[in-house]
């Protein structure tokens, strides 16, 4: 399936699900027919999503998540970080700063160290789309679709969506300026299922989701959300086939707080299924970021799992800026992705199993876990 249809719908036969065009009343029938010997789950209204960053060029809607699976890995993993005592000791005494060779993201999450590069890993950015012809993507198997009514290509006009391919996937040594990307051998699969805009409905977003589990995405990143406190039925379902199959969904907690004010937000729609692993944001100094969502529902699987570096995060941009540095859950969360992509080519770990060597190999911080999870992503 190339698009979501503006009328009519679409069958998602990966996820078991469609997306139908109906009215209220009809929609309403389906619900009452979804008993118990129905081969209906549920039957849900669908939503509008929006990326999400610090960016204040256009409006946006934010997200929450955590997971229940991954609370007795928070009790019982060890707190003393991959690299030992001594590696502790430095990133609690020193800020991260960008440095002539790698962006401080990378220095922080020991992807700069990593050995691994994410050969034979396929990883699905499910985001604004990517510019195709970016100098930094020349040569990079790039397999990409469009999930907008009426848009042929995944060309991103936006920038969003090339940021956090940027930082997920980039190269390992670009002509200008440092390294920003982690998985720079990775697969790239491309799923427009955002406007140029910066939005999309949830349609497209499950559109995405069935052709990335299709062509067997390890990882799954999606940088976008809604203010929603609610989770769906559908958003459940996915993750959990998603993991089924073999492919990690990585989500963003959600920009909604402004801790200054004390106002920590909540995680939002969808990172809030339980199903989702939801990123929350961290600055140089390992500290929260401002906008950086908390967990306030206190629902067993409905917080925060992990957290990564999204303040001031350096990456690719649409041409001509080439390149550009901006903040949000957004940018933290394809660090985990381009890290959970080098943790499945270390391991071979697949869906849920890689999913708790991510939160498992964390770097503990003292901070609260409805805010960072297990900690700091860190690389193998």
């Amino acid at each position: 399936m190339d698009q979501v249809p503006a009328e009519g719908g679409a069958v998602l036969g990966n996820l078991g699900m469609a997306v139908v065009n109906v009215p209220p009343d009809a929609a309403g029938m389906l619900a009452m027919e979804a008993g118990e010997d129905s081969a209906i789950l549920s039957v849900e209204p669908e939503g509008v999503v929006y990326a999400l960053s610090e960016l204040r060029a256009f409006s946006l809607d934010y997200m929450r998540g955590f997971r229940d699976c991954a609370q007795s890995l928070y009790t019982s993993a060890a707190t003393t970080p991959p690299g030992g005592e001594e590696y502790a000791d430095l990133i609690e005494a020193a800020g991260f700063v960008d440095s002539p060779s790698h962006t401080w993201g990378l220095i922080a999450t020991r992807s700069a160290i990593s050995r691994l590069t994410g050969q034979g890993i396929k990883v699905a950015v499910l985001d604004t789309g990517l510019f195709l012809a970016h100098p930094d993507f020349i040569g990079r198997s790039v397999v990409s679709r469009s999930f907008i009514p009426g848009v042929v290509s995944a060309n991103d006009g936006h920038g969003h969506g090339t940021h956090c391919t940027g930082t997920a996937c980039g190269a390992f040594k670009p002509a200008v300026g440092p390294r920003y990307g982690i998985a720079h051998k990775a697969n790239i699969f491309i799923g427009k299922v955002l406007s140029d805009q910066g939005s999309g409905v949830d349609g497209g977003i499950l559109a995405g989701i069935d052709w990335a589990i299709a062509n067997k995405c390890h990882v799954i990143s999606m940088s976008l959300g809604a203010n929603v406190p609610t989770t769906t039925t559908f958003y459940e379902t996915a993750g959990q086939r998603a993991l089924n199959a073999g492919s990690l969904i990585v989500a963003a907690a959600g920009n909604n707080a402004n801790r200054s004010a004390g106002n920590f937000g909540f995680v939002g729609r969808p990172s809030n299924s339980r199903t989702f692993m939801a990123v929350g944001a961290l600055d140089g100094n390992l500290r929260m970021a401002n906008f950086s969502a908390r967990d306030t529902a206190r629902v067993a699987g409905s917080a925060v799992d992990i957290a990564a570096p999204g303040v001031a995060v350096y990456s690719s941009w649409p041409m001509p800026t080439r390149y550009r540095a901006i903040s949000g859950t957004s940018m933290a969360t394809p660090h985990v992705a381009g890290i959970a992509a080098l943790w499945a080519q270390a391991t071979g770990a697949r869906g849920a199993a890689l999913w708790l060597r991510l939160i498992a190999n964390s770097r503990a911080l003292s901070l609260p876990i409805v805010d960072v999870g297990r900690g700091l992503v860190q690389a193998p």
